[in-house]
């Protein structure tokens, strides 16, 4: 008999699930645009998206979090990011096929995100991915953020199905370590927003992906006959 050892999948939102780096780049450049700065390329701002708002800010004003105006940029750039998180954000290639194919063989797929939920809602239903998920994880609903596992137990709580036989999908250190902190399977995926010199292969992950296409294979070596 044959059953499947992932019953459910978990992803990482930004720089797995979806390409939110076009906009961040449009609101940074906004945000720099308002203060008389010079614009930032798209390649230099895409490394700094999965280390979230305040790395952005820091690396496009070339500033710190200690500096006076570091809060009142930050806070500008995520009110422009509210009024601007869906004009070229997409899945990445590879993700609408992998979702169908979830489906077919039954297996819920969910996210788990550092993103708070103000944002992810909005930019979940702009992208309307289909299937749904059947869960949806935000800082705003856990104590803890990633690398803790507490998100992600949650998820399986709602999904009503073991750590164990889940797989998280991540592109960033700390998704890695909270799906091992969690007990699951992990994949590190190289298409998303890494750090400038960073090695997914240096993450401990059980997989690796070079793009979303890769991921179903990786999957489907993990069923297995009873």
């Amino acid at each position: 008999m044959k059953t499947l050892l992932p019953e459910a999948v978990l992803f990482d939102l930004d720089g797995t699930l979806l390409d939110t780096a076009p906009d961040f780049h449009y609101v940074i450049n906004l945000l720099l645009a308002e203060q008389s700065h010079p614009s930032v390329s798209y390649e230099f701002i895409r490394g700094y998206v999965s280390n979230g708002a305040r790395a952005m800010v820091s690396a496009a004003f070339q500033t710190n979090e200690q500096a006076d105006d570091f809060e009142f940029l930050h806070q500008r750039m995520l009110e422009l990011y509210l009024q601007h998180l869906n004009i070229k954000t997409k899945p990445f290639a590879g993700i609408p096929e992998l979702l169908r194919w979830l489906e077919e063989n039954t297996i819920p797929w969910g996210v788990v995100t550092n993103k708070p939920e103000r944002y992810t809602t909005p930019v979940m239903r702009s992208v309307n991915l289909q299937p749904a998920a059947a869960t949806v994880i935000c800082p705003d609903h856990v104590k803890e953020k990633k690398p803790h596992p507490e998100a992600l137990f949650l998820a399986c709580n709602q999904l009503g199905i073991t750590p164990e036989r889940t797989v998280y999908i991540g592109d960033h250190r700390r998704d890695i370590e909270a799906g091992l902190n969690a007990g699951m399977q992990t994949i590190a995926v190289s298409y998303g927003y890494l750090d400038e010199g960073e090695d997914i292969t240096h993450w401990n992950s059980h997989f690796q992906a070079d793009h979303a296409s890769e991921i179903r294979p990786i999957l489907e070596t993990l069923y297995r006959h009873n």
